[in-house]
């Protein structure tokens, strides 16, 4: 029994430490774009996002007229974290400029340098997926 507490303790110290690189990873994105900073933040993209748009100038260009709301964020906060087979997830709740709410789920990639978003998902508002 006591190898089970053990493991259990040390499972729930390794998710409690994913989820906080994982929220720093978003955060320090979104500052970054708050900053226009699209070199700092394509630096926090996974290697197969930085791949396909190349460069930070591409990027920056994607992220501002697709996810306007990750680019001018009035305000933001975590929700819901999960991790399953296909490796963690963030629900983050962002509000525009404009004083909407956008619900989206980061989709986070394990790499030596980190865990960066492997994808964004938009979800239709007001739906909270969780």
């Amino acid at each position: 029994m006591r190898w089970f507490i053990g493991f259990l303790m040390l499972a729930t110290a390794t998710f409690a430490d994913v989820k906080d690189e994982v929220q720093t990873t978003i955060a320090s994105q979104l500052d970054a774009f708050l900053q226009d900073d699209f070199a700092r933040a394509f630096e926090y993209a996974s290697p197969s996002i930085q791949r396909m748009f190349r460069n930070s100038d591409n990027f920056g260009m994607m992220v501002q007229r697709g996810y306007p709301m990750v680019w001018r964020p009035a305000k933001s906060r975590f929700l819901e974290f999960a991790q399953d087979q296909s490796g963690p997830s963030q629900l983050v709740d962002i509000t525009d400029s404009g004083g909407r709410n956008h619900t989206l789920r980061y989709v986070m990639l394990e790499t030596p340098a980190g865990w960066p978003p492997r994808g964004v998902q938009l979800f239709p508002e007001p739906a909270i997926p969780y």
